[in-house]
């Protein structure tokens, strides 16, 4: 049984306890879906503020929805439209405070005012891209950047 009480009062402690508590989840497991799917709800458990949490696989070049946490979602994103396609087109980590400014922003769900997309690429392959929704604008700083670049590189050894 796991249990994952992670507190989010500090935010350096909280992101260095979930990269702990995520290396122990996928330790081992080789199934990529299965690593997805407990990160997803790991992320889901731990962030506060978020409405969606969770992965868009690399299939043949398109972003396909895969393991989340939140409301249904879009199931396919082409690479540089809205913010994940930007993402995994530039392979660059997006954070946007407000994404309705955004330029070609996909609206999969109205209440999300702001994104955090972070590319996962192993060997200058993209596998996939973590999406994090908030209904708060600006819900993301440079320190959740740093937190989920580090998750990512985490995943990026098991996806």
């Amino acid at each position: 049984m796991f249990d994952h009480k992670i507190d989010a009062a500090d935010k350096g402690v909280m992101y260095r306890d979930l990269a702990s508590a995520l290396r122990g989840l996928v330790s081992g497991e080789p199934d990529p879906i299965a690593n997805m799917a407990n990160a997803a709800a790991l992320i889901w458990e731990t962030i506060p503020g978020l409405n969606w949490a969770g992965f868009y696989r690399n299939i043949g070049g398109e972003l396909v929805l895969g393991p989340f946490q939140g409301r249904v979602a879009c199931i396919r994103i082409k690479f540089g439209e809205g913010v994940c396609g930007t993402a995994a087109a530039t392979q660059s980590v997006q954070r946007v405070d407000d994404v309705h400014a955004f330029p070609g922003h996909i609206a999969c769900d109205s209440a999300s005012n702001s994104e955090l997309v972070v590319p996962i690429v192993r060997h200058g392959e993209l596998i996939a891209v973590l999406d994090l929704d908030s209904p708060e604008h600006a819900r993301f700083d440079a320190e959740d950047e740093a937190g989920c670049v580090a998750i990512g590189a985490i995943l990026a050894e098991v996806l």
